[in-house]
């Protein structure tokens, strides 16, 4: 099989990190190639050198056996290769077309003289792709009323309309529900049978023993092997990514349930357009006790979770957090009583991507002492302390420590920053919404040891997770979730992960 790319002695240099460390690798042509490591490990950095958005300071990149100098993304687009980024490049209030068009809009004369886009031709090629690639589209939405999963395939369609040949995917399973991770898989496996030669950025070893024929490991900046998928193990596979074994099952403890923290009482959302989205939830969680809600996405988990921490209003209903009513309190109010919130959406409301990462760690103490003097002055000496311990404690890789734009740095680390501030609130109750979403197979094993401490020290865990095996492993109690009513809440021991699923899917009705 033909070398489609190859990467000979590629080095890439950031301020404080050698993101690639002489890194010699080839693509061949028609294959999935999975590039694994763990976040920061300088995957999606490798593949921004071939998408023309950094240049390499030292090393070559042969395309079809010509080196290339890639000096920009127009001109690998001329090398008919398209990549998908892991935050998604797309103007918000455009349509489908003019996103997928944008740099090479087709024109027409207006009266013979005056060159105007042809949108109406675009709408219909747009919609022949789509159909064609079976990634159906209504090409005159625009971007900001589609769901997560449609602005992903306008990313790969924006690929196809410019006859890339070459794919690359960064982290494209990163945002996704179950259902929409199957058939963005099943999308990539037939664009592979279609010709196309797929590069494939993650960190997800199931994903990738599914679908990729080999898989290129990179530890810390450098390239530790290259392994047919077939024949290598998970578990091997993850040695490698880490740099040590992973565990990748969890020694529970039996727990002592200790006295109520949350109750949620007859809880009721409604959405702007009325349509109610959860209806009448009743739970409580305990001191030492994780409770974790389960459902198919879009179920009403997360607006729960919203409600508790203020981020939504109700329509009726009591939340009670270690016996006092904290249902029409602010935000504010809510966290100085003892709550933790680690939100699934980490770029809307857990991060503020434009301050460096100390400001971020500092988001929800920086007006009190010893943050902030009598007179609210910050304390910047005290912000960089906090910075630096929770950056060590919880392995947050950066460029430049406390002072690095939280916007730079990989989705993966980004999310272990969200929860080294929220765990060092020290918070009677955490919230975990998608904790380990865009993490790799190392940071899960640690996040998972880390809520489970949390347990053992009397913590009372809220855990709303799509992944079912995280519920399984993690949860003393589950509630599973069925179009915003509550379907059953068991013992996580009295449910098997089968039965849950029956639930999840409302087919598996309480009797009373």
């Amino acid at each position: 099989m033909e070398n489609l790319v190859e990467f000979r002695h590629i080095t890439k240099r950031f301020p404080g990190i050698v993101a690639n460390d002489d890194i010699s690798l080839s693509v061949r042509k028609g294959e999935i190639l999975a590039i694994l490591g763990e976040n920061g490990a300088g995957k999606s950095t490798l593949m921004s050198m071939l998408f023309g958005m950094y240049s390499p300071d030292e090393g070559e990149i042969f395309v079809r056996g010509k080196q290339e100098e890639i000096s920009s993304p127009l001109v690998a687009n001329s090398l008919n290769i398209g990549m998908v980024h892991q935050h998604f490049m797309l103007v918000e209030n455009q349509t489908i077309t003019e996103n997928i068009i944008m740099g090479i809009e087709p024109k027409k004369r207006k009266f013979g003289l005056f060159p105007v886009v042809d949108l109406e031709a675009s709408h219909k090629k747009v919609h022949q792709l789509s159909l064609h690639y079976q990634l159906e589209v209504n090409p005159r939405d625009k971007i900001e009323d589609v769901p997560v999963s449609t602005r992903q395939r306008v990313e790969i369609l924006k690929m196809l309309y410019r006859n890339a040949e070459i794919l690359i995917f960064d982290e494209p399973t990163a945002v996704l529900t179950p259902q929409e991770i199957e058939s963005l898989l099943q999308t990539i496996k037939a664009l592979r049978d279609g010709g196309k030669t797929i590069i494939l950025i993650t960190h997800k070893l199931d994903e990738i023993k599914r679908i990729a024929d080999r898989c290129a490991i990179l530890c810390k900046g450098k390239l530790v092997d290259v392994l047919d998928v077939a024949t290598t193990s998970v578990q091997h596979m993850s040695a490698l990514m880490v740099g040590r074994d992973v565990s990748l099952t969890l020694e529970k403890e039996e727990y002592e349930r200790g006295a109520e923290v949350l109750r949620v009482d007859k809880l009721r959302v409604v959405s702007p357009d009325h349509i109610c989205l959860v209806d009448s939830v009743s739970f409580s969680v305990h001191e030492g006790e994780i409770l974790a809600i389960a459902g198919v996405s879009g179920n009403g988990q997360v607006e729960i979770a919203d409600a508790i921490a203020g981020l939504i209003p109700i329509k009726s209903g009591k939340i009670m957090l270690s016996g006092t009513d904290i249902t029409n309190v602010s935000v504010r109010k809510r966290i100085e009583a003892g709550m933790s919130y680690i939100p699934e959406d980490r770029h809307a409301v857990g991060l503020i991507l434009d301050f460096p990462l100390r400001e971020n760690l500092c988001l929800k103490r920086y007006y009190r002492p010893p943050y902030s003097n009598e007179r609210g002055i910050l304390q910047n000496e005290a912000m960089a302390e906090l910075g630096r311990s929770l950056i060590e404690e919880f392995d947050i890789r950066t460029s430049k420590g406390n002072d690095t734009l939280v916007r730079s740095m990989s989705g993966g680390n980004q999310q272990k920053a969200i929860i080294a501030r929220e765990i060092n609130l020290d918070s009677k109750l955490i919230i975990f919404v998608q904790p380990t979403r865009g993490l790799d197979v190392g940071a899960i094993e640690s996040i998972h040891l880390r809520i489970n401490k949390l347990r053992s020290e009397g913590k009372a865990i809220l855990l709303i997770s799509l992944e079912l095996d995280e519920i399984m492993q993690l949860a003393d109690t589950i509630l599973v979730m069925y179009n915003g009513k509550v379907q059953t809440i068991k013992k996580a021991n009295e449910l098997t992960k089968l039965q849950v699923g029956e639930y999840m899917m409302g087919v598996h009705v309480e009797k009373n």
